[in-house]
């Protein structure tokens, strides 16, 4: 059987295509990740938010809008989730707590990518950037 070479280029086209496309945000929350490397863990910070009628993420104490960029909102955090792999931080952030704070299948497939790139960062060495 031939060995097919994969056009990583065309794969990492695709991926920042894909970062592109227009999300809708969970109500329940969402997660800032990092990695600390020296506890060799990846870690993810869990926020609470609520959804605005124009669809903006806003603080529910202060109806502040949560902006990606621009002006940074001081916030605590609700959890701080750690783990060794992706697989762990998963179980811990998706499937033990009761109730879950992820309400959208799509934002549980985001983490799902996002929590495998900070352990392949983790366990590479390389640089962890949440998309």
């Amino acid at each position: 059987m031939p060995i097919t070479t994969i056009n990583t280029e065309h794969l990492k086209a695709l991926d920042d295509e894909l970062s592109q496309r227009p999300i809708a945000l969970d109500p329940g929350g969402y997660y800032v990740i990092y990695l600390d490397r020296e506890a060799s863990l990846i870690c993810a910070k869990h926020y609470t938010n609520t959804i605005n009628d124009r669809g903006l993420a806003v603080d529910p104490d202060t109806g502040e809008v949560i902006a990606c960029g621009g002006k940074k909102v001081e916030r605590v955090a609700e959890t701080l989730y750690t783990a060794r792999t992706a697989k762990e931080l998963c179980v811990e952030a998706i499937e033990k707590p009761n109730p879950c704070p992820i309400t959208m299948l799509d934002h549980a497939a985001y983490l799902g990518r996002e929590f495998t790139k900070a352990e392949y960062a983790l366990v590479n060495g390389t640089e962890y950037i949440q998309d």
